[in-house]
């Protein structure tokens, strides 16, 4: 198992990374809830994954900036790529028009506005549903999960939510609860940023559970 060292170079405490050689999709548009983004990228790239963050410059007609499109940023400013990390270290970027769900090992779907941009583009819903296909998790947190709901993945399945989007959750045909974190198969909500620690660490438990059943594999 690879493992990170503590910056205390007296002690050298190692520590086991349970995600390495996975690859995570966060996509985004305009208007993402940044901290939704900026929390997952560093708490699972700290366990080894590696994430893609899939931009998505369509949708809302966003308004001219210079001349040109207006950068992708979140609801406090964040931009994409992400500064002052360096591209290549934590992360890439990619144009979402490109991903490939036989890429991924879990999507991570942040909230704001940008769920509900993504959920007008057919390729993004289509990902979606190839990744629900395949059992890998599919992670959405706060107004994240109306990116599920666009791809019909929700319905008779247990799910949370910021609480604006329980009706239409509910509607889709979810059983919505009022929880910290909710998994339903390869499914995991939560709620809101105060809920990413707890929805963090139920999006590594279940890469995590992943990695240990594939080595138990490999060894018979």
């Amino acid at each position: 198992m690879a493992k990170l060292y503590s910056p205390d170079s007296k002690t050298r405490k190692e520590i086991p990374m349970k995600l390495k050689g996975k690859k995570i999709c966060i996509p985004v548009a305009h208007e993402f809830e940044d901290i939704e983004l900026l929390y997952p990228l560093l708490r699972l790239s700290e366990e080894g994954a590696h994430i893609v963050i899939a931009a998505y410059q369509g949708g809302s007609s966003p308004r001219p900036y210079m001349g040109k499109s207006k950068p992708i940023t979140g609801r406090f400013g964040t931009p994409i790529p992400p500064v002052p990390m360096v591209e290549g270290r934590r992360y890439e970027v990619k144009d979402a028009l490109t991903i490939k769900a036989e890429d991924f090992d879990a999507i991570v779907i942040p909230g704001g506005f940008c769920p509900d941009i993504l959920r007008r583009e057919p390729y993004i819903l289509n990902f979606v549903r190839q990744m629900d296909a395949a059992g890998k998790p599919i992670a959405a947190i706060c107004h994240g999960p109306w990116l599920t709901i666009s791809a019909g993945v929700v319905k008779g399945r247990r799910l949370t939510s910021f609480f604006a989007i329980k009706d239409d959750l509910v509607n889709a045909g979810a059983l919505w609860e009022d929880s910290v974190v909710v998994v339903d198969r390869n499914l995991i909500t939560s709620r809101c940023p105060d809920d990413l620690p707890q929805f963090c660490l139920a999006v590594i438990d279940a890469l995590a559970k992943e990695a240990q059943a594939e080595a138990a594999s490999v060894k018979k």
